[in-house]
């Protein structure tokens, strides 16, 4: 005996979602937060001497994350490598534009530099 065939249409309860408790049914207004970030370009950091064999980069960059908080992701190393990176997260965008701001005003200090229009290094 040769099994009966249905159209899928009628084999689903209703025509959005087939269950009630589906993970494609919509979502309530409100229930998952925007995933905003502030408007704020990476930053690339540079220290330059060559009397110390130096060629550093540093750069800054905030990323949202899922649950509406923010990433402050960092990364830094010689020039030419692919140097290293981390991640510190954040409940609230404002700590890591806070956060973010410390770091530069730290590596400015320490002599770091963004790069020159026509900068070559």
């Amino acid at each position: 005996m040769l099994p009966v065939r249905q159209r899928i249409s009628s084999m689903n309860r209703s025509t959005p979602t087939d269950s009630d408790k589906s993970l494609d049914e919509r979502s309530a207004g409100g229930e998952t937060p925007a995933m905003t970030t502030p408007n704020e370009t990476p930053l690339h950091l540079r220290r330059i001497d060559p009397s110390q064999n130096m060629r550093r980069f540093y750069s800054l960059s905030i990323q949202p994350t899922l649950f509406g908080g923010a990433s402050l992701i960092r990364h830094w190393g010689r020039i030419g490598t692919n140097g290293q990176e981390m991640m510190e997260t954040f409940d609230e965008s404002s700590a890591a534009v806070d956060a973010m701001a410390q770091l530069e005003r730290t590596k400015r200090r320490r002599g770091y530099r963004g790069p020159e229009v026509g900068d070559n290094h």
